[in-house]
This record gives structure tokens, C-alpha cells and sequence, in this order.
């Protein structure tokens, strides 16, 4: 099969992908998590909050307030990305208003925020895995992470906190506890629909173009690589690059591998922890970016 053909059928096959992803995280919310009153996090969570005191259109909100989240993701994880995330977010979209016109599934609380979260995180966890985003809170959390000592986890569950918090002096402290709950079994089901992902990965890249793969993950992702030399038992002399990076860049890493250098051989390791500051300085990666 030419390059050609294999990539518009990974196309082909992402769009699809994303698309499902969208229809079952809006069924999550419209059939099960909305009708009583239990909310997801982030900017969707601002969005519900929204859209119960005002009967503005939620699909609607989702766009509107995601713009300015999806303008730093694509600062940030580049024009790919940017596309992948606005057909996942008009997708998602359109889904949730046509999920609206149902009736609610259950209108038992803890059954609605076991199964709403479990499905939302399916849903999710699969656009996630294709490289797209319908929600722009956690591109923001990589670019504080670049900052500060904080891991994305951290900073999307602050942030989270305090809109669980808002939610609960208006709706009451029970629905935000349900909401809580929900948040930690959607996260989990992410993760293991992600293949496992935590908000962490390290990735080893056995590769003959070291420098260039370097350069290219650096300038694209902001992410810095260490070189090991290595030697195959048939291939002969190759470099090793080690990068540490976060669930949500995985894709681009794909991406970046497959465009410079096909030969090359990718594992995605689970990181329990990092201790040490493995990210490298925004004028640095301004200089790279300018060559």
C-alpha cells in the first residue's frame, strides 16, 4: 500500500473514530449525567452550569467557550490537532442536541453517575486515543505544566474542584459529590481505554535519525529527548531517544515519528513518577522554532 493510501486510511478510520467518540460521550451526558444534574468537569462542566440556570443551548456553549482553549492547544500541539479538535468538539456538538430531544435513561443518582461516567470516559478515552480533545482545559494544564512544577493531573483536578464547588452552592453540595465521583470514573475508564494512559508516558524511540526526530518533537511539542546509543543484533548501530511527555501528545508523537523516519520503533511506557524538571525553557524552543 502507498504512504498515500495508508495515510487517508488512518484518516478515514480517525474521523470515524472521533466521530463515534463524540456520539457516546453526548449520550453520556444527555441520557444520563445532565437530567440529574450531575456534571463533568472542565469547560463542558462551566457549560452545564450554564446551561441549567439559562437554558442557553448546550451544544452551543461547548463551541463558544472552547475557543479560546482550542486557539492554546493549537499553539501548543499544532495545526493537526486543531483540526482533529474542532470536528471532535462540532461533532459533540450537534450530538448533544440531538441526544436532548430523549428522555433520560435513570433517574437513580448513583446508577446515572456510575454509568454516565463509565460511558463518558469511553467516550472520551477514545477521542483521546484518535488525538482529538472536547475539552480544552487539559491543553491549558500543558502549558502550566511547561511553567510550574504541577503535573496536568493536578492542575485539571484544581480546576475541576473549584467548579465542582461553584456547582454545589447552586445545585447543592450532594450533587457535587456525585459529580466528584463521576470525574474519577471517567478518568479511569480514560485511561484504561487510552491503553492504560496516566496523565504521564515516557516514550523510547529506537530510531537511525536521532537529531532530527529530536529537533522535530522538540519544536512540535516542546518536549525534550535523551540520546542513547544502542546496538542491534540485526539492524546495527541505532540511537534510543527518551522523552517524557503527557497522554494528550501521545498522537502528535505518533505522528511526528511516522512523517521523519517510518523504520522507526516506538514503546510508550508507563511513568509512576517525576521527580526533577524534564521540561525545557519557552525561549529556548522560540529559537529552535525560528531556524
Amino acid at each position: 500500500m502507498s504512504n498515500i493510501k495508508k495515510k487517508t486510511s488512518k484518516n478515514i478510520i480517525t474521523i470515524i473514530s472521533l466521530t463515534i467518540g463524540s456520539l457516546i460521550a453526548a449520550a453520556a451526558l444527555e441520557l444520563f449525567l445532565i437530567p440529574n444534574t450531575i456534571l463533568d468537569g472542565g469547560v463542558t462542566g462551566i457549560s452545564i452550569i450554564i446551561y441549567k440556570l439559562f437554558k442557553i443551548p448546550l451544544g452551543l456553549l461547548v463551541i463558544v467557550l472552547n475557543i479560546p482553549f482550542i486557539f492554546i492547544g493549537y499553539r501548543n500541539l499544532g495545526k493537526a490537532f486543531l483540526i482533529r479538535t474542532l470536528y471532535t468538539m462540532i461533532m459533540f456538538s450537534l450530538f448533544l442536541s440531538y441526544f436532548e430531544l430523549f428522555s433520560p435513561f435513570t433517574e437513580e443518582i448513583l446508577l446515572a453517575t456510575v454509568f454516565g461516567g463509565a460511558i463518558l470516559g469511553l467516550g472520551v478515552g477514545i477521542i483521546i486515543h484518535f488525538g482529538g480533545c472536547v475539552d480544552g482545559t487539559e491543553s491549558v494544564a500543558i502549558v502550566i505544566n511547561k511553567k510550574t512544577s504541577l503535573s496536568v493531573g493536578q492542575i485539571v483536578l484544581m480546576f475541576n474542584l473549584v467548579i465542582y464547588t461553584v456547582a454545589g452552592f447552586i445545585f447543592g453540595f450532594d450533587r457535587a459529590m456525585y459529580s466528584l465521583l463521576t470525574y474519577f470514573i471517567t478518568f479511569n475508564v480514560i485511561d484504561f481505554v487510552s491503553e492504560g494512559l496516566e496523565q504521564a508516558k515516557a516514550a523510547l524511540i529506537i530510531t537511525e535519525k536521532g537529531t532530527t526526530l529530536s529537533r522535530e518533537i522538540y519544536k512540535k511539542l516542546g518536549r525534550t529527548t535523551t540520546t542513547l546509543k544502542a546496538k542491534g543484533l540485526i539492524s546495527g548501530e541505532k540511537e534510543v531517544l527518551y522523552c517524557v511527555l503527557t497522554r494528550i501528545e501521545i498522537y502528535e508523537l505518533k505522528h511526528i515519528v511516522q512523517e521523519m523516519d517510518e523504520s522507526a520503533f516506538v514503546t510508550i511506557l508507563e511513568v509512576s513518577d517525576i521527580i526533577g524538571n524534564h521540561i525545557k525553557s519557552t525561549n529556548k524552543i522560540k529559537k529552535i522554532n525560528s531556524k
